[in-house]
């Protein structure tokens, strides 16, 4: 048994200097992560290098608005690490929509939804939001989307679905959208286009445990 100590983001723990999150699928691993006990719970490690929240959260992320019950819009869902840890903290009164296009990342998003009831699965197309319009209103979307016009993607979904004043996260790949150029300049051209539409709360660079990503925390000014 070891003992965790609260951190400053809702719902994570501390251990070992590792953030992690109460397992709400006890016994139960889904990317190979390792599982702790303490005294009265089971927590799942949250690996810095396979989650780009995660490695938000050690380079200094401020902004969290996750919370029990919370209503999300995860574009790019992939095959659900960053999604797992999210459900374990918004618990069973949170909806997750993960948006993914690969039949293959489907299956393993499928398969964690048939055990997180706060999951929902949607296989679609980020740039076609009204495939999946009968999502509402949410209050964070969360993009990680790898395409040229991943910055539009992400205001088109706003426009359709963030709350006025709604948090969305941007995992900004400067590489998908132009490797011809440095990466900075391919930041700053991306924020440029963001301002009209949001407040840009924070800037991170996911050094080193992602390369030429920036992660953005913006506020939506709808």
């Amino acid at each position: 048994m070891v003992s965790g100590s609260q951190s400053s983001f809702y719902g994570t723990v501390q251990i070992k200097g590792s953030f992690a999150t109460r397992n709400a699928d006890k016994g139960r691993r889904v990317y190979g992560e390792r599982l702790v006990k303490t005294d009265d719970f089971e927590y799942r490690l949250w690996d810095p290098h396979r989650s780009k929240l995660c490695g938000a959260m050690k380079k200094g992320l401020k902004t969290f608005p996750f919370k029990y019950g919370s209503k999300i819009l995860y574009l790019g869902a992939s095959t659900g690490t960053t999604i797992s840890h999210l459900s374990d903290i918004i618990g069973d009164e949170g909806e997750l929509y993960a948006v993914e296009i690969a039949p293959q990342c489907m299956k393993s998003l499928i398969s964690l939804s048939e055990r997180r009831n706060n999951i929902i699965p949607i296989h679609a197309d980020a740039r076609h939001p009204e495939e999946y319009v009968d999502v509402g209103k949410v209050e964070i979307i969360y993009m990680d989307v790898a395409q040229p016009d991943q910055d539009e993607i992400l205001i088109k979904n706003a426009k359709e679905f963030l709350q006025k004043d709604g948090i969305a996260f941007f995992c900004v790949k400067s590489q998908s959208i132009d490797v011809t150029k440095e990466p900075q300049v391919v930041f700053d051209q991306v924020i440029k286009k963001l301002e009209p539409h949001f407040e840009v709360l924070e800037k991170i660079k996911l050094e080193p445990f992602d390369k030429d990503h920036l992660f953005l925390a913006l506020r939506f000014l709808a």
